[in-house]
């Protein structure tokens, strides 16, 4: 280890060159050459004793020229975090084209380590006329990708926060009971598979990409049970969305509909007309036809089959917890936006009033108003 302290003269600046020469512990050779921030020879000295105990310490650090741009990092990122984490085709594709349509045309060019807040607020802006959600899901990219950066120490942190924006109430829509039933009748008349589809939504559940990677293996029609527990997207298959598979009870209308659609076409229970496997075009084709026969506006949305699925739940009363099970939900808050639509739950929670008003006026004319009411005579929930 050394330290030399010469004479500086370049470009008309004059001063000191401190020359630090040290071998680190893991046997790598550092060198480091600076100007001192300092005009005497003893002060460079000194400075440069300091300096190297710190290069001691903490290495050398990196130099801006060597904190990658942002599209210079986008392979690295891919590898190391998006595929090495396994992520679904469908998340893998909408990286992608966050990052083609928006990051890169607006970010690419800069190094990590220079994003900052006034970067994130322009990109917001640059994203005005986009939704919410939209937005949000190019501000998680990114702030991914800033995080990835400073724990793989490209960064030592990054210099922008990103807030996301806030995301109004979802507002879903939903058949109400009469209109699922002519749904239904519709389904029939236009053939076993439009519906078989409908009642995989509206009575199972399930989402597009799980009604095409169903399998016959995958119905138990003695226990009256259908496995969900894969799903394709464009010919990609994995876990359901949520990572888990779930198990949902057949109703009668369902389990006579997979029962009188047996075939021999290959594993799967929903093919087209031709034998050749289902595209989500497919399906959309087949619940707009649907939709046309019964009346009701035509979408091809097969979500909607879903939403009415929870709705009718809650609406009869299922507890919440039994409709995240069914419905394969990650997080009761999910659920919860359903649960408003019971008219149970309201009723319920009136009712304990009454209880309440009803055990008071009961100790009243008992003459005795100040006798504790005791738990065993309050209504069942209230403490």
């Amino acid at each position: 280890m050394s330290v030399k302290v010469r004479r500086y003269n370049k470009r008309g600046k004059s001063g000191w060159e401190v020359d630090i020469v040290l071998k680190m512990p893991d046997g790598k050779v550092l060198r480091e050459r600076v100007k001192a921030p300092v005009s005497s020879k003893s002060g460079a000295r000194y400075w440069g004793e300091q300096r190297e105990v710190e290069l001691l310490r903490n290495g050398k650090p990196r130099s801006k020229l060597e904190v990658p741009t942002l599209e210079q990092f986008v392979p690295r990122f891919f590898e190391g975090h998006v595929q090495a984490n396994r992520q679904k085709p469908s998340a893998v594709n909408g990286v992608k084209s966050i990052l083609r349509r928006h990051l890169l045309p607006m970010l690419g060019r800069k190094r990590l380590d220079e994003i900052n807040d006034e970067d994130v607020q322009r990109l917001k802006g640059k994203l005005a006329n986009r939704s919410v959600k939209t937005v949000n899901n190019v501000l998680t990219v990114l702030s991914t990708m800033l995080k990835v950066a400073a724990k793989w120490k490209l960064i030592e942190r990054p210099n922008a926060q990103i807030e996301s924006l806030k995301v109004p109430p979802p507002a879903f829509s939903f058949y109400e009971f009469d209109e699922y039933e002519r749904l239904v009748d519709a389904a029939e008349r236009c053939g076993p598979e439009v519906l078989l589809t409908v009642l995989l939504g509206g009575d199972a559940g399930l989402r597009m990409g799980e009604m095409i990677a169903l399998e016959q293996s995958d119905v138990d029609l003695r226990r009256r049970l259908l496995n969900v527990s894969r799903s394709d997207w464009h010919g990609h298959v994995t876990s359901p969305k949520g990572g888990r598979s779930r198990a949902v009870p057949l109703t009668e209308k369902l389990a006579a509909a997979l029962s009188a659609h047996r075939h021999l076409r290959g594993p799967r229970v929903l093919y087209r007309s031709t034998g050749e496997p289902l595209s989500q075009q497919t399906l959309r084709t087949w619940l707009s036809a649907a939709q046309k026969r019964a009346g009701l506006p035509v979408t091809g949305a097969l979500h909607i089959l879903r939403h009415t699925f929870c709705s009718h739940l809650a609406m009869r009363n299922a507890p919440a917890l039994a409709i995240q099970e069914l419905a394969g939900h990650t997080s009761l808050r999910t659920t919860l936006r359903y649960m408003h639509l019971s008219p149970a739950e309201k009723d319920r929670a009136i009712r304990l009033l009454d209880e309440g008003r009803r055990r008071a006026s009961f100790w009243r004319h008992s003459g005795d108003a100040a006798a504790p009411i005791s738990k065993a005579v309050l209504p069942q929930g209230v403490n």
